[in-house]
């Protein structure tokens, strides 16, 4: 699986990467097609109770990705700041992942207090590098996703992450197409950017040399939007949207491997 997902990043088209909170998200998307899962780290915390990006959810994106390695398709798992600042810490929690069949991960320098010092961030891809050489490592900065960089400072960190041992780069939060197009330019590895709807569109991003494009937490609160909509439809005796799946289809997600 890791080799097959190191190669979607090199197809014609921009890996279009949907983000799954559970097991049953997650199948419905491998059932529906899409090359590779990852999972959302606000999806997975909230889903448990917990707040995202403050390291609190580490055993339930463990389960979570234990659980999707069952899929047919490559699995890749967001690990927030990685759950430590201990690059050892770090590193055993990549080794496990790739352990149980995980292909990649996802690991931002976004901190609750704002940005990671990007020679600290480095040393956590470092040791993921060591501990799990086949992972794809998407090195993730959060410069214009918490509004504390610009282009240049961007630059740097896509650099610094690169020569520590990332595989790709992840910059949300980033829509101007001259620096979406410097970026694809300097960085030397597939640059992967967040779907926001509204703005770019997959293939719009595919011709700025974007090769990977996620849907991030997405997914999950368009999810929780139809959750309540439809309660509210029931409760105020309105019809609710066609295409809601069968009890018996979602019960078969978990009949297997290839479910």
């Amino acid at each position: 699986m890791t080799t097959a997902f190191h190669a979607l990043h090199a197809g014609p088209e921009p890996l279009l990467l949907p983000n799954a909170w559970d097991f049953g998200s997650g199948a419905l998307l491998a059932g529906a097609g899409f090359a590779a899962i990852g999972t959302t780290s606000l999806g997975v915390a909230v889903a448990a109770g917990l707040p995202d990006a403050q390291g609190a959810a580490r055993g339930e994106t463990l389960a979570l990705a234990r659980l999707l390695t069952r899929l047919p398709c490559p699995v890749t798992v967001d690990i927030e700041g990685g759950f430590s600042a201990d690059p050892a810490e770090v590193g055993a929690l990549a080794a496990e992942l790739a352990a149980a069949g995980v292909a990649g991960i996802n690991i931002e320098d976004g901190r609750y207090a704002g940005l990671a010092d990007p020679g600290a961030q480095a040393e956590l891809i470092s040791a993921i590098r060591v501990a799990a050489p086949e992972l794809f490592i998407n090195a993730r900065t959060d410069t214009f996703w918490l509004d504390h960089g610009d282009l240049g400072e961007t630059l740097r960190r896509v650099r610094r992450y690169v020569e520590a041992g990332a595989d790709g780069v992840f910059v949300p939060g980033l829509a101007d197409a001259e620096g979406i197009r410097r970026v694809v330019g300097e960085a030397g590895v597939p640059v992967n950017l967040l779907f926001v709807p509204g703005r770019h569109s997959v293939a719009e991003l595919g011709e700025l040399g974007v090769r990977r494009v996620s849907t991030g937490s997405l997914l999950f609160r368009a999810a929780l939007h139809a959750v309540v909509e439809t309660a509210a439809a029931v409760r105020d005796g309105r019809a609710i949207a066609e295409g809601v799946p069968g009890y018996a289809e979602i019960d078969r997600l978990t009949a297997g491997p290839a479910a």
